[in-house]
């Protein structure tokens, strides 16, 4: 018998946090930045993201009022280095329409609202999927969503504690079920799992100096279930 979800998420936790030390991630100076940030990460890498915001910073534009007023043709310049730069500047309208058609542009109200109604909120919104929604909540609503993303399902499915083919919103709830309802928790942990898929949970793994073989090796009851 394997362990449970709640202990074996602690005591990989614990793992990585001692691995690596507090991440700090999302790194914005604002909630609106943070949403921007959301959106352009979809589909690139983060470094592209950086650049793009640092061209909206340039311009001054980081900013829902201001991006509104702004020819979108300037946004879509700026958007550019993000990849699929004319779908993305779709999505940021969207948002930025949405917040002024319903919420006055009143982004603290907007990001004020209970979690449930927010999220549900978030995913009417073109562009916004559930990993970006939830990415929405945790960073700038700092609601305790847990976010998932294909780091998460392959480091779990590869020590045997969900499958391969876990939907979304099932291993959101595996968990938003197993763990505390804590921002700070969620926040460090999504980050940590970003960090150790990057470097070791790979398409081909480097399983050899991962710090989670040598949890699962000293740890009788976080052992892989077979």
């Amino acid at each position: 018998m394997g362990p449970q979800p709640a202990v074996f998420l602690r005591r990989l936790f614990e793992t990585l946090f001692a691995a690596f030390g507090p991440q700090g991630w999302w790194p914005a100076d604002t909630p609106f930045e943070v949403i921007i940030g959301a959106i352009l990460t979809q589909n690139t890498s983060w470094n592209n993201v950086t650049l793009a915001i640092e061209r909206l910073k340039a311009k001054d534009l980081l900013d829902p009022h201001k991006i509104l007023a702004t020819d979108p043709e300037t946004l879509r310049e700026c958007l550019k280095p993000s990849g699929f730069f004319n779908q993305k500047t779709r999505y940021v309208l969207a948002f930025c329409r949405h917040l002024q058609d319903h919420h006055e542009g009143n982004l603290l109200a907007f990001l004020a609202q209970d979690m449930a109604l927010l999220r549900q909120e978030l995913l009417g919104i073109s562009g916004i999927g559930p990993e970006t929604a939830d990415s929405i909540l945790l960073y700038a609503a700092h609601k305790p969503s847990f976010v998932v993303d294909a780091y998460t399902r392959r480091i779990l499915s590869h020590h045997g504690m969900v499958s391969s083919t876990i939907g979304y919103e099932a291993l959101r709830q595996y968990f938003m079920d197993a763990l505390p309802s804590n921002v700070y928790l969620f926040q460090e942990f999504h980050a940590l799992l970003v960090r150790i898929g990057h470097l070791f949970c790979r398409k081909k793994p480097r399983c050899g100096p991962c710090p989670v073989r040598a949890m699962l090796e000293e740890t009788p009851e976080t052992r892989r279930l077979p």
